[in-house]
């Protein structure tokens, strides 16, 4: 096994990690981090890559929340198991608008929108938003949803809704569904929980897609290469999420629409000026 490889595979393996749950969009990081960590891979190898290696970082959201979302746990009660089996309900309701375009537009999907001007441009829009939309909540009066039990069936799916946005590279799934949350009126907190929650059946489908896709005929470069990658990704989430609620418990997301807005001008300047 080259080292370099594996040292490249660790460094996008940290990029997944942290960029998956921040709202700063992992896709649009992993397709501009390929500019300069070259796997030196198939292509057909590296598409799959990016998005299975994100299989890691939603292990990392079942094993800090297992309890919370295991239905079958023997420390809840009759009704904790209940409201249990309800948040999942709401999950997969939340996943079909997303699963349903991108099953249909997968291909068109990657043809025109995974590359750097789109990428650029995503960050820079929904940085934007992200400041706007926090500004108007300094200003309303109307008091967020602190508990996530009493998200509704309609909110989920408007939340499922605001995922088919992520879609286009550079948007950030995680910072679109907790943008879609907070216009519905969820605090910060159930957001993000909610985000993560959604992730599970989507990158467990997304990743399944693209392996079909791909094939099973992995070397075994390949396949150390997938399990590296996934694994750091799974290390780096695990704090990339303790870090994330304990910051937005005071703080809000214009940091990141700024990092996005900074980001998305650096990208133009490189791919317009230099590269």
């Amino acid at each position: 096994m080259d080292i370099i490889l594996l040292l490249k595979t660790v460094l996008l393996g940290i990029v997944e990690g942290i960029t998956e749950w921040l709202p700063i969009s992992s896709t649009g990081h992993l397709i501009l981090a390929d500019e300069f960590i070259k796997l030196n891979m198939t292509a057909d190898f590296k598409e799959m890559f990016d998005v299975v290696i994100q299989l890691g970082a939603i292990m990392a959201v079942v094993v800090l929340y297992f309890h919370k979302l295991n239905p079958f746990s023997p420390k809840k009660d009759h009704n904790e198991k209940m409201d249990t089996i309800i948040l999942w309900i709401k999950v997969i309701l939340a996943v079909f608008p997303a699963a349903i375009i991108g099953i249909l537009f997968d291909d068109w999907l990657n043809d025109h929108f995974y590359n750097p001007p789109v990428v650029a441009a995503m960050l820079i829009i929904y940085g934007v938003l992200f400041i706007i939309i926090e500004n108007r909540n300094k200003r309303s009066r109307r008091r967020p949803m602190n508990d996530l039990s009493r998200l509704s069936y309609g909110m989920a799916l408007g939340i499922g809704v605001f995922q088919i946005l992520a879609l286009i590279p550079g948007t950030s799934r995680s910072g679109a569904t907790i943008l879609g949350g907070i216009l519905l009126g969820c605090s910060r907190t159930v957001a993000a929980e909610f985000s993560f929650f959604l992730g599970i059946p989507v990158m467990f489908g997304a990743s399944l897609l693209k392996i079909v896709k791909f094939g099973l005929a992995f070397t075994s470069t390949q396949l150390i290469v997938l399990i590296v990658g996934m694994v750091v990704s799974f290390l780096v989430s695990i704090v990339a999420i303790k870090f994330l609620l304990g910051y937005i418990k005071k703080n809000d997301f214009k940091a990141f629409g700024v990092y996005r807005i900074i980001l998305g001008l650096l990208v133009i300047v490189y791919f317009a000026f230099i590269k």
